[in-house]
């Protein structure tokens, strides 16, 4: 390991603190295993457990209240103000929990557009959430290492815990972040995934006001460079139905659509891995068993081999990895205006078709309503899929106001001249404990028919509770599947089910409709 230095931080207050700087794969590995943080799991990646912290905690996340902020954020739901009184309090505890302590920095970029990406430094008490960031994060060159200024600090110390009666938090876990000062405090858990989503959030407050629409999507290219881009919630298929082996990953989670066209925000992905198939997602798979990857909440068995359906510790087990662990991955992490837009939900009531087409004025409300279900374990308390509304497809993670995002995506979708489509990737043939998920092979037959124009030569049926286009042919795909009504052994109930949930979708969008459109709000679903 190279010889640990005491400087550069006494910035922010830390002194005394023994700070490793930008260390190598091997060098982690070394100290993490050193710490006692981890063990490597047969094939070479770092296993580690984050309990009780196996999911992001979004109730904990607050946003700091002044003048930046007051007139731009939209405050409520997962967007919680607190003072900066509170932030630099922390802060101050924070830096001096942190003197004599060993800690691990790394000097990164998120974004691979030159022109948008934002400097970061991530301060991490643990070797395995620097090894975390270095996965996830676009690694600079030696020469943009030497010059790197960051315009963004990430502090986080997982053994720091809050005391909530003195230091203004909810419980000892707290995220707080502070645009005024550039930085992202977080305590009291080990979940490796509060470094990565505090840094989205800070994307999605910065780029709009450069005309840059922030993204919670995965994307790739065909190989005539036509690009798809697919948005969804964690566990909706992301990850998965972006690593197609016949076209070329651009990014597996968070991408900015410029004037040019789109651009990883990451270098990596983290993917989750819970029952992940050999046979069915090859790729992934593979990075599960590679020296570099991180498994999280993997339960390894007594020869150290990954149990990738053991969801003892979590259902939200994960792999996090170089994006170029993916043979068919662009390392330029670019693309051009995207020529498809999927919506994934996955839908537990089992109520919405497996794909429709969707008009500019069902993508709006679609893309605002952001409807799926939580997936157990992506959030601490969730332990079965719970209909949620996310708007944006990415609510947690959106500081500005809905209408704010969505009027952004619709120029660019009116610009591009994109076809959008909402695919289901949840239930079909019943609601959650009755029915079944969604073959994946199924979706991935109807995505590619999608993306190749097939889908433009079949014809299509209104359904009657949400007016989306269905197809009612797609070769590769049985056509009762293309009607979740025939799937149902019991119609009256499916009906009866779909009633409930477009009445759900209507009560959901009355706080959105004074901010969008009459041709918007006309798309609300119809209790049949």
């Amino acid at each position: 390991m190279t010889t640990a230095v005491e400087r550069d931080l006494s910035h922010l207050g830390i002194r005394g603190a023994t700070i490793h700087f930008n260390l190598t794969v091997p060098q982690l590995y070394e100290a993490a295993l050193r710490l006692g943080e981890g063990r490597i799991a047969q094939g070479g990646p770092l296993a580690v457990v984050t309990t009780p912290h196996t999911g992001r905690s979004p109730k904990d996340r607050f946003v700091v209240e002044d003048e930046h902020t007051r007139e731009s954020v939209w405050w409520g739901g997962f967007n919680t103000p607190i003072s900066p009184e509170v932030f630099e309090n922390l802060l101050t505890k924070m830096t001096r929990w942190a003197g004599g302590r060993e800690l691990f920095v790394q000097d990164l970029f998120a974004g691979t557009d030159p022109q948008y990406r934002l400097p970061v430094r991530m301060i991490t008490e643990m070797a395995y959430h620097s090894l975390f960031v270095r996965n996830m994060f676009v690694r600079p060159s030696e020469e943009e290492l030497s010059s790197h200024q960051a315009e963004f600090t990430v502090l986080n110390l997982p053994s720091f815990r809050a005391d909530p009666a003195v230091d203004g938090t909810r419980s000892e876990t707290f995220i707080l972040v502070s645009f005024s000062r550039k930085m992202i405090l977080v305590g009291g858990t080990k979940y490796a995934g509060e470094n990565k989503k505090g840094i989205f959030g800070v994307l999605n407050y910065l780029l709009p006001e450069q005309g840059v629409m922030p993204m919670h999507c995965s994307a790739n290219k065909g190989k005539e460079g036509d690009v798809a881009l697919f948005f969804g919630l964690s566990g909706t298929g992301k990850t998965t139905l972006s690593a197609d082996p016949s076209r070329v990953l651009i990014g597996d989670d968070e991408h900015g659509w410029t004037e040019h066209g789109v651009f990883n925000f990451e270098g990596g992905c983290y993917a989750k891995v819970i029952n992940l198939s050999e046979k069915a997602e090859p790729a992934i798979f593979r990075t599960t068993h590679m020296f570099g990857s991180v498994l999280e909440n993997v339960v390894l068995d007594e020869q150290g081999r990954p149990d990738l359906h053991d969801g003892s510790l979590t259902e939200n087990t994960r792999s996090a990895y170089p994006i170029d662990f993916i043979e068919n991955s662009d390392p330029s992490g670019q693309g051009g205006h995207p020529k498809n837009i999927i919506f994934l939900t996955a839908d537990a009531y089992g109520v919405l078709p497996p794909i429709a087409r969707l008009t500019r004025e069902q993508m709006m409300y679609q893309f605002v309503s952001g409807f799926t279900a939580k997936i157990p374990g992506t959030e601490q308390g969730v332990v079965e899929p719970q209909p949620t509304f996310s708007t944006c497809f990415g609510a947690p993670f959106m500081p500005r106001h809905p209408a704010e995002y969505a009027g952004l995506l619709a120029r660019k979708v009116a610009e591009s001249g994109a076809r959008v489509w909402l695919v289901n990737t949840g239930w079909t043939g019943g609601k959650y404990g009755e029915g079944q998920r969604m073959s994946i092979q199924h979706t991935r037959a109807l995505i590619n028919a999608a993306l190749s124009g097939e889908l433009d030569r079949v014809e299509f049926v209104t359904e009657p509770f949400f007016n989306l286009a269905i197809p009612t042919s797609v070769p590769g795909v049985p056509s009762e599947v293309l009607n979740p009504r025939d799937t149902w052994a019991d119609q009256n109930e499916y009906d009866r089910t779909a009633r409930k949930l477009a009445a759900m979708f209507r009560e959901n969008f009355k706080r959105f409709q004074d901010g969008v459109s009459p041709e918007v709000t006309a798309c609300m679903p119809d209790h049949g």
